[in-house]
C-alpha cells in the first residue's frame, strides 16, 4: 500500500493520496480508479506482546521460506496482526502487534519519542570513551545515533552485558552505533517499549495478548 502511494495510484476524495493521511467513513477511497471498501474499527484495538526469538523474520510471508514472526501469532476474524516496529533476524526479544493501523501508525512514528530499551552482550568491556561516545552521539549513514543511557548489565570474561536505552526505531541501530567502535555484538534482545516490558515468564516463541488494563499505559503515550 505504501508503494501504490507513493506511485500516486491510491486517491482519497479525488485528490492523491499522501502517506500518514488519515481517513474517516465518509472519505472516497480509490485505487487506479477502482473504489476501495473500508471498514473502520470498532472498539478498543487489542494489543499482544511476542516473544521473537533470533532467527525469524518480521515479515508476512518470506519466498525463501524463512520462519516469521506471524507463523505463531493467533488469527484474528476479520482482521490481521500488524507489528509496532521491527526486529532484525539476528535479534530477539520483545515485539507488539495490534489490530488497530491507527494505533500502530501513532506508537512508530518519530514525534511519539517511545523508549526502547536493550539488552546488549558485547564481546570485551567498554571503556569510558566508549560510553561517553554512545550518550553523546554517533554519526551513521543515516544520520546521528545516541543512546538516552547505558549501564552494565553484568557478565565476566570475554562477554559483557549493557542496558541502553534509545527513543528511535531505525534499522540495526543499536548494532551498528557499536560497530562503528569497532565493538562486536554477540546478542541483543529487546526488552522494553514504552511502559510494556518482556515479561520474565514469557518463552521465545510464546505471545499473550494484553488485558486492557496492562494495554492502558501505552495507550496513554501514544500521541
Amino acid at each position: 500500500m505504501e508503494g501504490a502511494i507513493a506511485s500516486g495510484r491510491l486517491a482519497v476524495n479525488g485528490a492523491r493520496a499522501a502517506l500518514g493521511q488519515r481517513v474517516g467513513p465518509r472519505d472516497r477511497v480509490a485505487l487506479d480508479g477502482r473504489p476501495v471498501s473500508l471498514r473502520f474499527e470498532q472498539g478498543a484495538p487489542r494489543l499482544l506482546i511476542y516473544h521473537k526469538p533470533a532467527g525469524e523474520l518480521v515479515t508476512t510471508r518470506d519466498p525463501s521460506g524463512r520462519p516469521t514472526v506471524f507463523d505463531h501469532l493467533p488469527r484474528i476474524r476479520g482482521g490481521h496482526w500488524i507489528a509496532i516496529g521491527r526486529l532484525d533476524f539476528n535479534t530477539g526479544g520483545l515485539l507488539l502487534f495490534t489490530d488497530s493501523g491507527e494505533l500502530a501508525n501513532r506508537l512508530m512514528h518519530p514525534s511519539s519519542e517511545i523508549e526502547r530499551e536493550y539488552a546488549v552482550r558485547v564481546r570485551g568491556e567498554l571503556t569510558r570513551e566508549h560510553l561517553r561516545r554512545l550518550v553523546q552521539g554517533i554519526v551513521l549513514e543515516d544520520g546521528p545515533g545516541r543512546f538516552d543511557s547505558i549501564s552494565p548489565g553484568g557478565g565476566s570474561g570475554s562477554n559483557r552485558w549493557y542496558q541502553v536505552v534509545l527513543r528511535e526505531g531505525r534499522n540495526r541501530e543499536v548494532r551498528r552505533m557499536f560497530e562503528s567502535l569497532g565493538i562486536t555484538v554477540s546478542r541483543l534482545m529487546r526488552v522494553r517499549f514504552g511502559p510494556i516490558r518482556l515479561p520474565p515468564h514469557l518463552r521465545r516463541g510464546q505471545w499473550r495478548e494484553l488485558e486492557p488494563r496492562e494495554a492502558a499505559p501505552l495507550l496513554e503515550v501514544a500521541p
